[in-house]
């Protein structure tokens, strides 16, 4: 910068800053350069009367490339106004800016332009605007571009394919790939690489592998790009061992696969092994902290995505939104707010302009660990709500009890224009079954399809045999299973259980339970449910029984677990544990405890006999 300035005064010192190619030098040397400044360039061209349209485009080029992209938008709106029509330099630049974060808007003016202006058949300037549909989500509207570009390029396809591909639509990718064979058009490593991502997304074993036969017949195992999208198909289909063959294959690796790796062990609950290979990694980014992160959160060990955590501050690597969101998700699940607010702060202090999934995030964790007005407050704050925030919130008010509340919500969702989705109507329906408003739970049950259109699932059905359940209407439960379009699963039986064992509803419970021993559902929450049915009848052979049953049967109940959270730290406990560095002070006190309450009901019973002898 210190260089800048002394170049610029000696250009002034002799008369030459007023010259209109110089200044369109340094303007280009501002903006384009590493060693240059892009603020002090875009500070130049403001002062310039009459703009050139280099100078437009240079600006354009070098905003593309900053963390302010919108500004090259902004820069082609008052080119124009000017009188200068863009050139081929320009388009690419000014979408490539904002497919950062492209609305379907601002892509619909760009189209606009690009029409008017006569670069509709300019094939650079499509293939831009078509990636900026499919990164946008707008399929339909890039399939439509797609069929419209007269001379469409490797590129062209590869965009369309790639956009299919993020939508999870497995089978238009292939029919695409098969057309374009069909032209005589060979893939390149990118459009094998969306196309093995599509498989693995879809879990589609079948067609990847016949993909992988076409990769190594046409000699493309050795590309760095296929061989990640390999090791991640193999992992996610549930062969990591096919996945670590491809892996050692490789020529040259990178952290991405490394990542892929660690995480296909992961999902088929390979954990220790997945560590391992994270372990191992010479060279790991804040991407790879977080997706070993991620495996502990889904693998339900949010205490070692916690230390993890810890342990990446420590490295020096800078925490990314990615990872606070799965920081607050951890918290979110263990009740741990003190990190909980840490992480609050620490977005507070860090991050001028959170993402909206950020801000949810936040939200969810108040709201999870029992926060609900915090979460409320943070709520009403957010002035660009999505369908995510008000899921959130009317799922904690559905959770807390909060049921009349929570359908107030709803009702202000949909009064603001928001469509209400699948995740929308589990809170509604969970709030309704919470507060027993069974009227009011099949009104909306009924509503979701013919008001709303949002398909019933599985989740929907198994809150309706949840609400009729509640409310003791056991018959009616059964009636609706037997209607339902699809085959019940463990937990729309475990919701009946439920609701046989709160009304003492012994003989249902009994054929229930044998009806899905005969269609071999054997679940260990299911047996469970039973056996506190038999219990709370006073049937204690029967629970005896059942629970050799289990036993014999392979089948393990998930141990429950109790967290407390002691001067800021969250300690876990289970059944008969004695991890805790303080179990025998603890197992001391408990009988200590135990001792005296027995003391206690020894008393409270000699009293009662001494009053009824008097009596």
């Amino acid at each position: 910068m210190k260089q800048l300035k002394q170049l610029q005064a000696q250009l002034t010192s002799h008369g030459l800053l007023s010259d209109t190619l110089t200044l369109s030098s340094l303007i280009a040397f501002c903006s384009l350069t590493h060693s240059g400044d892009l603020i002090h360039g875009r500070q130049l061209f403001d002062r310039v009367a009459f703009p050139n349209r280099f100078m437009y485009n240079t600006l354009i080029r070098g905003y593309s490339n900053s963390d302010t992209r919108m500004e090259s938008f902004v820069l082609l709106r008052g080119m124009m106004a000017q009188g200068f029509l863009p050139n081929n330099f320009t388009f690419p630049f000014v979408l490539k800016s904002i497919a950062e974060k492209p609305t379907f808007e601002d892509s619909f003016v760009l189209h606009s332009m690009i029409i008017k202006t006569g670069f509709a058949s300019q094939v650079v300037v499509m293939n831009a605007l078509l990636h900026v549909y499919v990164v946008s989500g707008h399929v339909w509207s890039a399939r439509k571009l797609f069929d419209e570009i007269p001379q469409k390029s490797v590129v062209s396809w590869n965009s369309m394919i790639d956009g299919y591909s993020q939508m999870g639509d497995c089978r238009s990718a292939f029919e695409l790939f098969g057309v374009m064979r069909g032209l005589g058009l060979e893939p390149d490593e990118f459009t094998l690489a969306s196309l093995l991502s599509v498989c693995a997304q879809s879990r589609n074993l079948e067609l990847g592998r016949g993909l992988h036969h076409l990769i190594v017949m046409n000699h493309i195992d050795d590309d760095l790009i296929v061989n990640n999208a390999l090791v991640d198909l193999y992992g996610k289909c549930g062969e990591p061992v096919m996945a670590q063959v491809c892996f050692d294959r490789m020529p040259v690796r990178n952290v991405v696969s490394w990542t892929s790796l660690f995480q296909g062990y992961a999902k088929n609950g390979l954990l220790d092994l997945a560590r391992s290979c994270f372990e191992q990694m010479q060279e790991r980014s804040v991407v790879s902290w977080n997706a070993m992160m991620d495996c502990y959160i889904c693998s339900d060990q949010c205490h070692e995505a916690l230390l993890l955590y810890e342990r990446m501050k420590i490295s020096g690597i800078v925490p990314d939104e990615v990872t606070l969101i799965n920081v607050l998700s951890a918290c979110s699940q263990i009740g741990n707010l003190v990190v909980g607010k840490i992480t609050h702060e620490c977005i507070v202090q860090n991050f001028t302009n959170p993402s909206l999934i950020l801000l949810n995030s936040i939200i969810d964790m108040y709201a999870k660990c029992g926060h609900l007005d915090v979460a409320l407050s943070l709520f009403n704050m957010i002035e660009k709500k999505n369908v995510v925030s008000w899921n959130v919130m009317i799922g904690a008010l559905a959770v807390h009890g909060n049921a009349l509340d929570a359908i107030e919500l709803f009702r202000r969702m949909t009064g603001y224009g928001f469509s209400p989705d699948g995740i929308t109507f589990v809170g509604v329906l969970s709030a309704c079954s919470h507060g027993g408003l069974l009227e009011l739970g099949q009104h909306y049950f009924e509503a979701m399809d013919v008001v709303y259109n949002v398909r019933h699932e599985i989740e929907h059905y198994a809150c309706m045999v949840d609400l009729f359940g509640r409310r003791g209407y056991i018959g009616r439960a059964i009636e609706f299973i037997i209607r339902m379009p699809m085959k019940p699963d463990v937990v729309i039986w475990g919701a009946l259980l439920g609701a046989c064992r709160i009304h003492g509803d012994l003989r249902t419970g009994l054929q229930v339970m044998k009806q899905l021993l005969e269609l071999e559902v054997y679940s260990s929450g299911l047996f469970v449910l039973l056996s506190n049915l038999f219990y709370e009848m006073q049937r204690r052979e029967d629970v005896m029984k059942l629970r050799k049953l289990m036993n014999e049967g392979g089948m393990k109940k998930v141990e429950g677990r109790s967290l407390i959270e002691i001067g800021g730290k969250i300690h876990e406990f289970l059944v008969e544990d004695f991890r805790h560095e303080s179990s025998s002070n603890i197992y001391f006190l408990m009988d200590q405890l135990t001792d005296h309450l027995m003391s206690l009901v020894s008393f409270s019973n000699s009293l009662e006999t001494l009053l009824l002898t008097e009596e």
